[in-house]
C-alpha cells in the first residue's frame, strides 16, 4: 500500500507526539536509581609504632556506597575504578563485576582509598548509569555502627541473634527505631540485596556516648547483607557477611601431629579448638578421633562444593590461604589481587580471613576479608617495626624485644580500620625456630616467658578481639617450652569464663596511664556488653632486665583504677575481679559515670561490672565447665615426649 503525503505527515506527527509524551518517562527511567546511603571508615596510623624509615603518611578512607535501583558505576571524579587503581589513588574496589539491581533492590559499591585525595574532608563527583550525577562527601562519621556480631542461641551454625553497638559523637541523643536487613535471594546473587521486614527497636544512644541493639531473629543465611539501622537522624548503613561468631582458640603448625591422641588431648587441655588445617588423612576422616577431639578448619577449603556443606559448616573457622600478603615472599601482593583471590568465596557460606603483619600499610587492606587478623610478636621474633627505635625504658634501647603494649596499639588500629566486623590476633606462644644473631640481641631464651606470653595475649583480648591464635603450638615447640602450657591454659579458661561478654561487647574506653614522672604505669581498657562490662588493667611498669634480656614485672602494688561506664551500666549490682582461679571481691564505688576500684595488682587485672546476679553465676558455671574439660583431657608429658610426627 502506497501512502500519500497527507497520510505520511499524519503518521510523523503521531509518532512525534508520542515521543514527546514518553520523553518525561524516559528521562525518569534514566535516573531510576539513587544513592541511599554512604558509610565512611577513615584511615589512621598507630602513632606509637616506630620504624626505621618514614612511612607513607597519607590517609584515605574505605567508602561504601549503597545504591537502590538499576544503577551501574562509571566514573569517580572523572576516572573509572580501574584507572583509580592503576594511578595508585585507590587500593582496591569491588566494582569490576557489579550488577545493576532491579527496582526495589540495592547493591553496594565499595572502594578503599590509598591517597589522601580520598580521605576525610574530600568529596568526589559520581557519574553512574541510571543515577543523576551527584557529589558525595567523604565526611568524618559522627554516628556509626561500631560493632556488628551475629550469635546463635542454640549453637546452630546459622545465627539467630544480632548484637549491634552504636557510636554517637554528637551533642544530641540518637533514637533507634528499627533495623532492616537487606539480603540476597541466593549466594550466587550476593551483590543484589532485597529488603526484609523492619524489626522494631526502641533504644536511645546518649549524646557523646555509645549504645547497643540486641535482637532475636529467625535463622539468618550465611551470606553478605546490608544492615540499615533506622534512627532519628536518618539511616545508618553497613555491609558485611553474616557469620556466626564464636571465640575460637587456634594453634599454628599443629597439622603434622593431629593423628596422635596424646597430642590432641594436650591441645584440648589448653582449650585449643582450631588449627590451620583442612583435610588430614586419619584425623578429619576418622569420626572416632575427630568427634572426640574436634579442631575447626582454618585453611584454603577448596573446592567449595566439598566444604560449603551443612556437614562441615559447624566445623569451619574461616578460609585463610594467602599467607602474609603485605610481605608476599619479598614482594607485597597488591590489595586488589587479594580481593580477586577471595572473590570466588563470596558466593559461598564460608567467611574469609587475611593475615596482616605490617601496621604501616595494612590500612590499604582494610575491608578485604570477613574476619581480619594480624600477627606481630614482641620478643625475639621477626618484626616490621624497629625495636631499637623505642625509647621507653629510661633511655635504654634493646634489640631483643619491643614494648608489649604495642600489641594493644596494633589491635585497636586493625579494629578501627575494619569496623564493624570482629577481628582476631595471632599471639606469641612457644616457638622452636627463632634463631640467634641480631634477632636474639643477646637474649638466651628464644621464646616468651610465661609473663611475656600472658601480657601480649591480654593486651589483645582487652582490645576486643573475638578469636585468639597461638603461634605456634607444634609438638616440638610445646616440648621445648613446657612452662608456657599453664599460662596458655589459664588464658583459655579465662576466655571461656568471659566469652559471652567478649562476643556481645564492643570496645568502649582506652586510657594510657602514666606515672608522675611520665613513665608508663597502666593501660586501661573496657569492653561493654548488654549485661556486663569487662574492665582490663594491663601493667606497663615492667622493666627490660639487662642481665637476662627479658621483660620483668614488679611485685603487686596498691593502685586505684577509674573506668567510665556506659549509661546502662552506671548502677551495677556488683563489681568483682576474675581470673582463672575464680571470682575475687574488691573495693569499689560508683561516682557519676565512673566506677573506681582499689586493688593491689601486677601484670594485669580483669574486673566485671554486672547488672544482675546471673552474670556472676554464669561466669562460675563456665569456669567449672572449663575445669571439667581440662580434667577430662589431663595429660602426662611423658606420653607427649614419645610421639613421632
Amino acid at each position: 500500500m502506497k501512502l500519500n503525503r497527507f497520510e505520511i505527515t499524519s503518521i510523523v506527527k503521531f509518532f512525534t507526539l508520542l515521543f514527546l509524551l514518553l520523553l518525561p518517562l524516559t528521562a525518569c527511567g534514566e535516573d531510576s536509581a539513587s544513592v541511599v546511603g554512604i558509610t565512611v571508615v577513615p584511615h589512621h596510623i598507630a602513632e606509637n609504632m616506630r620504624y626505621r624509615r618514614s612511612r607513607d603518611s597519607s590517609l584515605a578512607a574505605k567508602v561504601q556506597v549503597f545504591v537502590q535501583g538499576p544503577g551501574l558505576p562509571k566514573t569517580f571524579d572523572g576516572k573509572t575504578p580501574a584507572e583509580l587503581l592503576e594511578s595508585g589513588e585507590w587500593a582496591w574496589h569491588d566494582m569490576a563485576s557489579t550488577l545493576a539491581p532491579p527496582e526495589g533492590a540495592i547493591t553496594v559499591w565499595t572502594f578503599n582509598g590509598k591517597s589522601s585525595r580520598w580521605g576525610v574532608g574530600e568529596s568526589f563527583n559520581l557519574v553512574a548509569e541510571g543515577i543523576r550525577e551527584t557529589s558525595i562527601d567523604i565526611s568524618k562519621p559522627l554516628r556509626w555502627i561500631s560493632a556488628a556480631t551475629f550469635l546463635s542461641r542454640d549453637g546452630n551454625f546459622q545465627p539467630d541473634t544480632i548484637c549491634l553497638h552504636l557510636a554517637n559523637d554528637t551533642d544530641t541523643p540518637l533514637t533507634i527505631t528499627g533495623l532492616r536487613l537487606w539480603l540476597p535471594k541466593s549466594g550466587a546473587t550476593w551483590q543484589v540485596l532485597w529488603p526484609q521486614e523492619i524489626l522494631p527497636v526502641a533504644s536511645v544512644v546518649p549524646a557523646m556516648d555509645r549504645g547497643f541493639v540486641k535482637l532475636n531473629t529467625e535463622k539468618l543465611p550465611l551470606t553478605y547483607a546490608a544492615l540499615e539501622l533506622k534512627t532519628s537522624e536518618g539511616s545508618l548503613w553497613t555491609h558485611l557477611r553474616i557469620k556466626r561468631e564464636t571465640f575460637d582458640i587456634s594453634g599454628g603448625w599443629v597439622n603434622d601431629t593431629l593423628t596422635q591422641e596424646p597430642f590432641l588431648k594436650l591441645l584440648s587441655h589448653l582449650h585449643v579448638n582450631t588449627g590451620q588445617i583442612d583435610h588430614i588423612s586419619g584425623y578429619t576422616d576418622n569420626p572416632a578421633l575427630y568427634d572426640r577431639y574436634p579442631i575447626k578448619l582454618f585453611n584454603r577449603l577448596w573446592p567449595l562444593e566439598k566444604w560449603d556443606a551443612d556437614e562441615w559448616l559447624p566445623k569451619i573457622h574461616a578460609v585463610e590461604f594467602i599467607g602474609e600478603p603485605q610481605f608476599g615472599g619479598g614482594k607485597p601482593m597488591p590489595p586488589q589481587e587479594v580481593f580477586d583471590k577471595l572473590l570466588p568465596y563470596r558466593i559461598s557460606r564460608l567467611p574469609t580471613s587475611v593475615t596482616l603483619s605490617d601496621e604501616r600499610t595494612w590500612r590499604w587492606y582494610a575491608g578485604l576479608s570477613d574476619y581480619p587478623h594480624y600477627d606481630a610478636y614482641r620478643v625475639v621474633a621477626p618484626a616490621a617495626d624497629a625495636w631499637r627505635e623505642y625509647d621507653r625504658w629510661g633511655g635504654e634501647r634493646i634489640r631483643w624485644g619491643a614494648p608489649l603494649e604495642t600489641i594493644g596499639d596494633m589491635c585497636r588500629s586493625l579494629r578501627e580500620l575494619n569496623r564493624p566486623v570482629p577481628c582476631a590476633y595471632w599471639s606469641q606462644g612457644p616457638h622452636d625456630g627463632w634463631g640467634g644473631g641480631l634477632l636474639g640481641g643477646g637474649r638466651a631464651r628464644r621464646s616468651p616467658t610465661p609473663d611475656e606470653l600472658r601480657s601480649q595475649a591480654i593486651h589483645a583480648i582487652s582490645s576486643r578481639i573475638t578469636s585468639l591464635y597461638w603461634f605456634n603450638l607444634s609438638l616440638k615447640s610445646l616440648l621445648k617450652f613446657p612452662d608456657t602450657w599453664e599460662p596458655i591454659q589459664r588464658i583459655g579458661r579465662e576466655i571461656r569464663m568471659l566469652e559471652p561478654f567478649l562476643l556481645e561487647g564492643d570496645a568502649y574506653q582506652f586510657e594510657r596511664r602514666l606515672k608522675e614522672d611520665g613513665m608508663p604505669d597502666w593501660d586501661l581498657a573496657s569492653i561493654v556488653s548488654p549485661s556486663a562490662a569487662v574492665l582490663f588493667a594491663n601493667d606497663t611498669s615492667y622493666i627490660a632486665d639487662a642481665k637476662e634480656s627479658i621483660f620483668k614485672f614488679g611485685p603487686p602494688r596498691a593502685t586505684t583504677f577509674s573506668f567510665r561506664l556506659p549509661d546502662w551500666l552506671r548502677k551495677p549490682a556488683e563489681v568483682f575481679r576474675i581470673d582463672a582461679d575464680g571470682i575475687h571481691e574488691i573495693e569499689w564505688s560508683i561516682l557519676n559515670e565512673h566506677v573506681t576500684i582499689k586493688d593491689t595488682r601486677t601484670l594485669d587485672a580483669m574486673y566485671v561490672v554486672a547488672n544482675e546476679d546471673a552474670v556472676r553465676t554464669g561466669i562460675l558455671q563456665r569456669r567449672q565447665g572449663a575445669i571439667d574439660h581440662e580434667a577430662i583431657n589431663s595429660i602426662d608429658i611423658s606420653t607427649i615426649r614419645v610421639i613421632k610426627p
